[in-house]
């Protein structure tokens, strides 16, 4: 997610010089903020598919970054920053106002400017949140344990969650500025769940058995495939999975503390 990394920073530099290998990592997010800048473009000229797509390459660009400064050893706290700035930007700022743009502009009575500020404003301070745990994680040292879950959804899957509603519209046809309080509803509960408490899944603590791995890779091509053929619908697919994984989640949060009551 960030350029921060609790390993040394490459900081060395020669006079007025740095080495091209620690702005490769920054290049990257430099990619991915234009991306969310230019899907704010789009948005505002109505063009909300483009926009979509934008906002999902620089999730993709999100996940990218920090794997190149780790790769390359090019971690900084200047990249950690960039990244952050624009991760609040590209999962913030701007599905809050393609949300707002597709679904809520048009209703004169509803408040859905409010509800749009509510997901921006809990974004910001999620970020600010994981920036906080990251400093005192340095702070700590390297042999500091790492959760294997997020504490609330992250930026990029709150992102794609708040996107839900758009990809019914792209699949259905259906008018979302014809359900306002829905919209409403829906995308402040997403801001919700990045604030929140939620142990919510993590990637890095997947673990696939070495005899089933070729069997991972071929159910990942068929997943890729059906994406392919039927975007908008996997993708509805893709966070419905995803909500599952947090009602799974707050079951066994719930029923984990009832057991340590007893």
């Amino acid at each position: 997610m960030a350029n921060r990394d609790d390993g040394d920073d490459i900081e060395q530099s020669d006079g007025d010089s740095l080495p091209f290998i620690l702005l490769v990592p920054n290049m990257v997010t430099t990619i991915g903020l234009c991306a969310g800048l230019t899907a704010i473009r789009f948005i505002m000229a109505g063009q909300f598919v483009i926009a979509v797509w934008l906002i999902l390459f620089s999730t993709l660009i999100d996940g990218l970054d920090g794997l190149v400064a780790r790769r390359l050893k090019a971690t900084s706290e200047f990249g950690a920053q960039l990244d952050s700035l624009s991760d609040f930007l590209n999962f913030g700022v701007a599905p809050g106002l393609l949300i707002y743009q597709m679904a809520l502009a048009v209703s004169e009575k509803s408040g859905g400017w409010i509800f749009v500020l509510v997901y921006v404003v809990c974004c910001c301070m999620r970020l600010a949140r994981f920036n906080v745990s990251q400093s005192k994680s340095a702070a700590n040292g390297k042999d500091t344990p790492k959760p294997r879950h997020f504490t609330g959804v992250p930026a990029p899957a709150g992102a794609l969650l708040a996107l839900l509603p758009a990809y019914v519209a792209f699949e259905t046809g259906i008018r979302l500025y014809e359900y306002p309080v829905l919209i409403e509803l829906y995308i402040a509960a997403v801001g919700a769940l990045m604030v929140s408490r939620l142990p919510t899944f993590s990637p890095k603590s997947l673990r696939i058995p070495r005899e089933r791995a070729v069997w991972f890779l071929i159910a990942l091509a068929l997943v890729l495939g059906t994406m392919l053929a039927e975007f908008w619908r996997s993708m509805i697919a893709v966070d419905i999975a995803y909500v599952l994984t947090l009602i799974w989640s707050f079951v066994r949060n719930v029923l984990g503390a009832r057991r340590a009551m007893k």
